[in-house]
């Protein structure tokens, strides 16, 4: 368990005396445990015309409990957060960064942390305006095999701490700066997304090793090279998660990484499943593993494919 030793009644708020406000600001958490509301760093970082103008960086003693997954990432365990503030304490001064702001962050994970973590310790929600870093970079730089945050800053030349929340927040934030320059987009024109699900899926193939299965997308847009891979091989690609659908793809390069079960895809296929419904979700790697190795719908001795097979023979034994 998390330490718990008294703490002051408040913390104060130090006045913003450089009248220069940032353009954005840069919000990255860690957590403690497998729930997002265990916060137990956070790192905000301001830009002014491309430059830093403020960091803020703190432990938080989570309240909660500290999984052994979690420390080995980032190194962070309940000796280091005693005598640190909880998130009830910093609430103000994180709100205070953010809100009214435009706020960055390298995929809405750290979005739902802080709003989970507003509503384990009874605090207002932070209202602001988000910006995920992760679609400006594949909006920018479409060619890279993956748009995680230690990839991109490799390819940017920054140095950078990976799961270190300031230093996290800090490289999303010369990711923008970079992206802006590179494109000509400015930041105002990053604030109007393009069409997040991409243009009309791509019609089914006549045959193939999954056709008749409707396929969701998490992480990737219905009309990108997943979808297409998908469509050729016969599936019906789907906006999203549905009663009717029967897979979740999870892209390969997703932007939650490890808290991939967080995101809102995920989290409706397992409440859907839990209504009875039958929806696999699985990793891109492993569809396309199967599919390789699958027969074709030409195959007289297998006249549905294996892989259709597979799903059906999972969901009769859930049945």
């Amino acid at each position: 368990m998390s330490a718990t030793m008294p703490l002051p009644a408040a913390i104060p708020i130090p006045p913003d005396t450089d009248p220069t406000l940032p353009d954005f600001v840069v919000v990255d958490v860690e957590t403690a445990c497998s729930r997002v509301s265990s916060i137990c760093q956070i790192g905000i970082v301001g830009f002014r015309a491309g430059i830093e103008v403020f960091a803020y960086e703190t432990l938080v003693d989570p309240r909660d409990d500290f999984s052994p997954f979690n420390t080995r990432i980032h190194g962070i365990s309940c000796d280091h957060v005693v005598g640190k503030p909880s998130f009830d304490h910093i609430h103000a001064i994180v709100d205070s960064h953010l809100s009214g702001r435009i706020t960055v962050a390298h995929s809405y994970f750290d979005k739902g942390a802080l709003a989970a973590a507003c509503r384990v310790h009874d605090r207002p929600a932070i209202e602001t305006r988000w910006l995920d870093s992760v679609r400006v970079a594949k909006r920018a730089w479409p060619d890279l095999p993956s748009h995680r945050l230690n990839v991109l800053t490799k390819f940017l030349g920054v140095r950078h701490k990976h799961h270190d929340a300031l230093s996290d927040a800090r490289a999303a934030g010369i990711v923008i700066v970079r992206a802006i320059d590179h494109t000509g987009i400015d930041l105002a024109g990053w604030m109007t997304p393009a069409n997040a699900r991409g243009g009309p899926a791509p019609k089914p193939a006549a045959d193939g090793p999954l056709k008749g299965q409707r396929a969701a997308i998490l992480g990737a847009p219905r009309d990108g090279p997943l979808a297409r891979w998908l469509a050729d091989a016969g599936a019906r690609v789907v906006a999203s998660v549905g009663p009717t659908s029967n897979l979740l793809v999870v892209s390969r390069d997703q932007p939650f990484g490890r808290y991939v079960a967080a995101s809102a895809a995920h989290r409706r296929a397992e409440e859907l499943n839990r209504a009875g419904a039958y929806i696999e979700i699985v990793e891109e790697e492993e569809l396309r593993a199967r599919i390789g190795a699958a027969p074709t719908l030409s195959d007289e001795h297998a006249p549905h494919g294996g892989i259709v097979d597979h799903l059906e023979g999972r969901a009769a034994a859930l049945g």
